[in-house]
């Protein structure tokens, strides 16, 4: 069932969002060679901290998951593409970083992603996350009334793949509100004029992930919830939380 939004609760939301921002450009901030993934949980807890909100990943366990999340961020290195757990792992010159990250604030949540790299960037790299970004740009500019679910799925896939990169099987955005998952499951790859209508009021977390090497599948490591990819290439992962209004997308987590 997809909850619509008042505009008093995207407001609200926004609120939520710009603490996740927040995080994101604190951490990106701090993140270089030589630092951990720890301590860059630590700076993404201490924005939520000052801001009075929760994370909505801390103690998350969903069905698939060992163990709850034990951080308030995801932070996957190089050939990991989403979930990755902070550990006392240092960043090293040249390694990409995808950081995900959520709060919720007075009862609303919001969700976003970021990929960067430390040092001296790979052209490759930069390459892959540039792409991630016009991927996403693309997907939030077709999430407007009057379309549907299939055309966000097709204008990002159709950047993704069209620049020859591979898209995760069966991982893609979801709606946001109360709860940091909720209906509908916004995919990353699709065909335009189908699924969902997109209405005022509907909230989704847009989030493309791509692979470099062009092959969709992937891996689930030894702790049971960073994804890698199968062949060791690198991977990307960009998200904005997206309010559909009569007058286009709303970004509600605008860094």
């Amino acid at each position: 069932m997809v909850e619509l939004k008042t505009d008093k609760s995207i407001d609200a939301m926004y609120a939520a969002g710009q603490v996740v921002g927040q995080a994101l450009t604190a951490v990106r901030k701090a993140a270089d060679v030589g630092v951990s993934l720890l301590e860059l949980d630590e700076v993404a807890r201490e924005v939520l901290r000052a801001a009075g909100a929760t994370s909505p990943f801390l103690g998350y366990r969903p069905s698939f998951a060992p163990t709850p999340f034990p951080a308030v961020i995801c932070a996957s290195v190089n050939d990991a593409i989403v979930h990755g757990i902070p550990t006392a792992y240092r960043l090293r010159d040249g390694d990409l970083v995808s950081i995900d990250c959520g709060a919720e604030l007075g009862g609303w949540a919001g969700d976003s992603a970021i990929s960067f790299t430390v040092g001296r960037a790979r052209p490759a790299d930069v390459r892959l996350i540039e792409t991630a970004e016009r991927a996403l740009a693309a997907g939030i500019e077709a999430a407007v009334v009057g379309n549907r679910i299939g055309d966000i799925a097709h204008a990002i896939g159709s950047v993704c793949r069209t620049a020859g990169y591979g898209i995760p099987d069966g991982f893609g955005g979801h709606g946001i509100g109360r709860k940091m998952h909720e209906d509908p499951s916004v995919p990353n790859e699709g065909r335009p004029g189908r699924g969902m209508p997109l209405r005022q009021g509907m909230v989704l977390a847009i989030e493309p992930m791509l692979v470099a090497s062009g092959e969709d599948g992937y891996h689930a490591a030894p702790d049971g919830w960073t994804l890698r990819t199968n062949d060791g290439s690198r991977a990307a992962h960009t998200e904005h939380t997206v309010a559909i209004t009569e007058a286009g997308p709303r970004i509600l987590t605008a860094r």
